[in-house]
Formats: C-alpha cells, structure tokens, sequence
C-alpha cells in the first residue's frame, strides 16, 4: 500500500492532530515544507523528538525545534565539506606530482597498467580505471582544459587531468597506484602510513557524498571505518569488544581523519568553529540536551580534547 500524496495544509493537520507537534506559525511551516519537501526536513530531523513507542512528538516539541535541528546539520554539511575539499585538492596535487616525478608527463603512463599494482585482486579495478582516465585524455569534451591540451600538445598530463577526476575516483586511483606511489603521497601526511591514508579517504569520500547531496550529516554513519588512532586511545572511546564505539564510522571519525591530514593550524580553526555551531545550537534548542546531540553524532563527551594530545 502506498502512502497518500497530501497537500501542505495536510502535511500540517497530521503534524498538529496524529504527531501532536505544536505548529506556532503556519504560514512559517508552509513556507518551509514548500522549500525543503516533507520528506526532507520532518523525515530526516524527527527522530531526536519523538517517542520510539508511541510515535508522537514529546510534549511540547514545536515546528521550530525541527527546522532548528536541519539549520544546525545545514550549517555543519558547510563546514565539513569546506575541509574535506580540502584534504582533497592536496591529494590531487600529492597524486599527480608524485605520479609524475616518476613516471613522467605523457598520458601514456598513466594509461599503462604496468604503472599500477596491477595484482590479480586489483586487475579489474585498474582497468576499469585506466577505462576512465583514457576517455578524459582521448574524448571528453566537457572540460576546455582537457581540450586544449588534447588539441595544442597531443597530451594530457596528469597534472591536468586529474582535476577531472571526482574525489570517488581520485580515492581509488590512489588505492591502485604501486607502492612507491602511495608512500610518496602519505609521507606528506605526518603519522599516517600508506594504507590508513587509504582508509582515510574512503570514508571521506563517503561523507563528501552526504554534505554534497544535502542529505542529514550530524547522525550519518557510513560502511567504511578509519583506522584505530592513538587518539581513540587518549580520548580513553569506550569499546564494544575489540570496537571503538565513537569516531570509526559516524561523524566523529572524520573528526579524527581532519586531525591527522590537516595542516596543525587549519584544525584548530575547524575545530573552534564545530565548537562554535554546536554550542550556539545547544543554546537554541528547547528540547536537545548536550549529551543526547553528541552522542547522535558519534562524538564522546571529552571531544575536544582531540587537540590536548600528540599524535
């Protein structure tokens, strides 16, 4: 069975009479749920106001509690994306130099699978690659830049083309380089191996997804994990067995991927200002306490401390 199409003052008269949800200003409420769809801002911000059992509001819980809790995860979603296209234009630059520094300009290297690991496991995932970087260097016309090398040079390097790639594809082209490749690019990064640079941009490029489809950040969780830190160790995250039950998957371990790829007085700005937004909602929120909020987000109590310890 389908769920009926309602009308927006039906939207409203099942919010106020089935969810109990006190709608101060309707006109207010219409605007919203015309601008941002149902779905988006009721389905996506409830959950933290309502009753698991009886599927109503808690008493008193307003429109406005809503669409505060969405402004807060708007704000947040500007925030991290602003620093993980961060992490990611250094590894575009990382990527290519090191690629280049030694295997030279043509686009010929980079279209040799001989220049990747190309293991049996990998063997697919290069082609698929290599599929996708020579129609960028040999037929995409989407790009001048890729163009005009193409026409001018008869050549793309990859220093070029690499500002093509998505963030997707840059990631998986980093986990298929050689090993060579891979160390000169994570040796940038102090404290971070070959291989938890991979895991770090894995979920990056998860959470860059969300923030860029303007889907809820604050309570997002994601498949991949980054690597246990010595951070979870002095943050003393509690463990569910051998699992680290805060910053693996949820938000708080982009946290700790920021800390560790970003440069030391870039975190601190972020951090101020992550500090900042959630203080300024807990002070507007009616509803949400601190702990509840930080533990939605994966983030435990001592936070941030992040900056307390040396890594």
């Amino acid at each position: 069975m389908f769920k009926p199409f309602l009308t927006y003052q039906q939207q409203i008269r099942k919010l106020v009479d089935e969810k109990h949800l006190i709608v101060k200003d309707v006109t207010f409420a219409m605007e919203k749920l015309q601008e941002l769809s149902y779905f988006t801002l009721i389905g996506g911000y409830k959950t933290l106001f309502r009753n698991p059992m009886t599927r109503v509001y808690i008493k008193n819980t307003t429109f406005e509690d809503i669409y505060a809790l969405y402004q807060f995860d708007n704000q947040l979603r500007e925030l991290v994306f602003k620093y993980i296209c961060q992490v990611e234009k250094k590894i575009r630059s990382l990527v290519s130099y090191a690629f280049c520094e030694r295997y030279g300009e043509s686009q010929n290297a980079y279209l040799n699978s001989a220049y990747y690991n190309y293991s049996a496991r990998n063997q697919k995932n290069v082609d698929k690659l290599i599929r996708i970087l020579d129609r960028l260097a040999n037929r995409d016309s989407d790009y001048e830049y890729l163009v005009y090398q193409r026409r001018v040079y008869g050549n793309v390097p990859l220093w070029v083309l690499i500002n093509a790639l998505t963030f997707g594809q840059l990631s998986k082209m980093y986990s298929l380089l050689s090993y060579q490749i891979q160390s000169a690019v994570s040796r940038k990064f102090v404290h971070v191996n070959e291989k938890e640079l991979e895991q770090y941009l894995k979920v990056l490029v998860l959470y860059r997804n969300i923030c860029a489809h303007n889907e809820r950040l604050f309570s997002h969780k994601v498949y991949s994990e980054i690597p246990n830190t010595i951070l979870h160790q002095k943050l003393r995250i509690a463990k569910n067995g051998n699992q680290y039950i805060y910053g693996k998957k949820d938000l708080f371990s982009v946290v700790i991927a920021f800390r560790y790829l970003l440069p030391k007085e870039d975190f601190i700005i972020f951090k101020r200002e992550l500090s900042k937004q959630i203080g300024k909602y807990l002070k507007k929120s009616q509803r949400i306490k601190e702990y509840d909020l930080l533990e939605i987000m994966g983030f435990p109590r001592n936070w941030k401390n992040i900056t307390r310890y040396k890594m």
